[in-house]
């Protein structure tokens, strides 16, 4: 009794399997299978960049902002995305152009400033990162400390390069050897930031 009603189910589930339409389709369809997402939903350039700029994929990041700038626009989100890979690919002439096309779209973009900054720092323009940095900062009204201590360390930089003095600095000492003789004992070197 048991095994015929087992037998019964087993059939009925065959002739349902070959009466349904499942399994790929014959003409055509999409090989494929199904994302996760519905379609027409994909994630932008933009976001894919700064996702890849997180990972440290700083050259895949470039391309989905160029991806972005193609389908979004040169906004200035995409001109100071590009602007920052560049400047952590090295880049600086470039991330520099890119930048300042960002702030030619919106003067008041705070992070396209704070970016530029910190190109022209690298470039070895420690005067005209500071007033960079200071715009940023104005702009910023002082909420970021990252754009406080940028310009702390380029005003540093200017006063230090004032006095041009040599990069490998040893601290002296003078040591008295005898009646009237000193000796210059060299110190050891103190480890700078």
């Amino acid at each position: 009794m048991i095994l015929g009603r087992a037998l019964a189910l087993a059939a009925t589930c065959l002739l349902a399997a070959c009466q349904s339409t499942g399994g790929l389709p014959l003409g055509g369809g999409d090989p494929y299978a199904p994302s996760g997402r519905g379609r027409g939903e994909a994630v932008d350039g933009l976001t894919v960049g700064h996702r890849l700029m997180e990972a440290g994929e700083y050259d895949l990041a470039l391309r989905a902002y160029y991806r972005a700038a193609g389908t979004m626009g040169a906004t200035v989100d995409v001109l100071s995305a590009i602007g920052s890979a560049n400047l952590r690919l090295g880049r600086l002439g470039q991330a520099e152009a890119m930048l300042r096309r960002a702030i030619d779209e919106d003067e008041r973009f705070v992070p396209a400033w704070n970016n530029l900054g910190v190109a022209l720092m690298e470039m070895g323009e420690p005067a005209e990162a500071s007033r960079v940095f200071r715009t940023a900062y104005a702009l910023d009204s002082g909420e970021s400390d990252a754009i406080r201590e940028n310009l702390r360390l380029a005003l540093a930089q200017i006063e230090n390069t004032a006095y041009d003095e040599p990069k490998d600095i040893t601290n002296y000492k003078l040591v008295r050897r005898g009646y009237g003789e000193y000796l210059l004992l060299g110190a050891p070197e103190v480890e700078q930031l």
